[in-house]
């Protein structure tokens, strides 16, 4: 990448992008300010835009990716998706466990898009940068899409068959970017290992056991802050 004064920088994903967390005095979502583009912002010589979405999957980002992220002649996108494409249809399982459920988005067309969108940057001359995705926490998560009613944790363990499926389902889809990412010659930054480093990551999620908290999005941003240090060190203010 060319050494230059200035550097756009988007941040394209889902709700962890748009630094969606559990606001627990209200009891309902909400934006953080201080997420991890707006802390990046700060430290980057350029505009970083933040184009993440509640509940958007790669199939929907990949339709949206010129309008949302081509459009602004970016260096550099940060890629993160993944949560909201591994996800079921919970309501849908827990009122009858004994069908067949897929995920919103199979793993195949998962990375199938995921390569198709590193296509389309590269051949626009820009850096795809993807991020591997946070851990989430299996009984916080379980409790949440159970809505902690008895009948609904009877059916969805039922057809999960231990909680810590959560966690391993959820972690292939993570394992599948950084297979990308190695496939392609893609530039990856593995927020994952990070997070898991810390025996209690769990502190960084919110109630949902899935969005990360301030914290967690502090972590996020120190990660990819320090990678470009260590690799890009020229995109930084001084």
């Amino acid at each position: 990448m060319e050494v230059k004064d200035s550097y756009i920088i988007v941040a394209y994903g889902d709700s962890i992008t748009k630094g969606i967390i559990y606001d627990d005095k209200k009891s309902k979502y909400a934006t953080l300010k201080e997420n991890f583009t707006s802390i990046i912002d700060n430290k980057i010589k350029g505009p970083v835009y933040n184009a993440g979405k509640f509940g958007n999957t790669i199939i929907r980002g990949a339709l949206k990716m010129y309008n949302d992220v081509i459009k602004k002649s970016p260096d550099i996108v940060l890629v993160e998706f993944g949560g909201n494409d591994c996800d079921y249809k919970w309501d849908e399982i827990a009122k009858n466990p004994e069908m067949e459920y897929k995920p919103n988005t199979d793993i195949y067309t998962f990375r199938e898009t995921l390569l198709s969108m590193i296509d389309t940057l590269k051949n626009n001359h820009i850096m795809p940068v993807l991020l591997t995705l946070p851990p989430l926490d299996p009984l916080k998560y379980f409790n949440w899409i159970s809505k902690e009613d008895c009948t609904s944790e009877k059916n969805i363990l039922h057809w999960l068959g231990t909680k810590d499926r959560l966690f391993t389902w959820h972690n292939s889809y993570s394992k599948m970017i950084t297979q990308v990412a190695n496939e392609t010659d893609t530039v990856l930054i593995d927020i994952r290992s990070e997070f898991l480093k810390h025996n209690d990551y769990t502190r960084f999620l919110c109630k949902d056991g899935i969005h990360p908290n301030i914290d967690g999005q502090s972590l996020i941003a120190t990660v990819i802050l320090n990678f470009l240090k260590e690799n890009y060190n020229f995109l930084l203010e001084s």
